[in-house]
């Protein structure tokens, strides 16, 4: 039982990561390169919004006025993210039922093991979900960076949620795995 509880933990530290990725706007931020040393303005951009910083310490965020605007990686990014977490919320309600400290299915070990084992292949979905967003928003990052037709102004570096997404995505991976691992000896 123990396991179990280390590997629920550590999945629910992935999914409110992958809330937290979701909502903030830190996916890219500007880069500063080149001779540019002013830095009066900081652009942050989300999977729903657009924010800057100015110098002053003044925020102002704006949301995306339509989908259909958006890149096709930045929609598909959006997707995967929400997914992710529609399997977490799943996967957290069969964890209810399939932990075995909880007395849901106490007189039928066997339904209970497999509704655990589908709660651990929750998780991991869910994990590697947030993983493949993270890590295609991180190539297109980069690409755009190192793309020689960008101006300085719309080049952007990995944000803090990018590397959120990450740890998020591999805390759901190993907690899946470790609650799977738990009913090893039960089917």
């Amino acid at each position: 039982m123990g396991r179990q509880l280390l590997a629920v933990s550590l999945a629910i530290i992935g999914f409110l990561g992958t809330i937290l990725i979701c909502a903030l706007p830190m996916w890219k931020v500007s880069a500063f390169v080149g001779a540019n040393i002013v830095t009066a303005q900081v652009f942050w951009e989300g999977l729903w919004m657009n924010c800057v910083m100015q110098s002053t310490g003044q925020m102002q965020c704006k949301a995306f006025d339509s989908v259909l605007a958006l890149s096709q990686d930045l929609q598909a990014t959006r997707a995967l993210i929400s997914v992710s977490i529609a399997v977490g919320v799943v996967s957290i309600g069969l964890t209810v039922f399939g932990a075995r400290c909880t007395n849901f299915y106490s007189e039928d070990r066997h339904a209970k093991a497999k509704i655990g084992i589908l709660a651990g292949v929750g998780y991991i979905i869910a994990g590697l979900l947030c993983l493949i967003a993270v890590s295609w928003s991180a190539y297109t990052i980069i690409v755009g960076f190192y793309n020689p037709l960008a101006t300085t102004v719309s080049r952007g570096e990995l944000g803090a949620s990018i590397y959120v997404g990450w740890a998020a995505g591999f805390l759901l991976v190993l907690g899946g795995s470790i609650f799977i691992s738990s009913y090893s000896n039960s089917c």
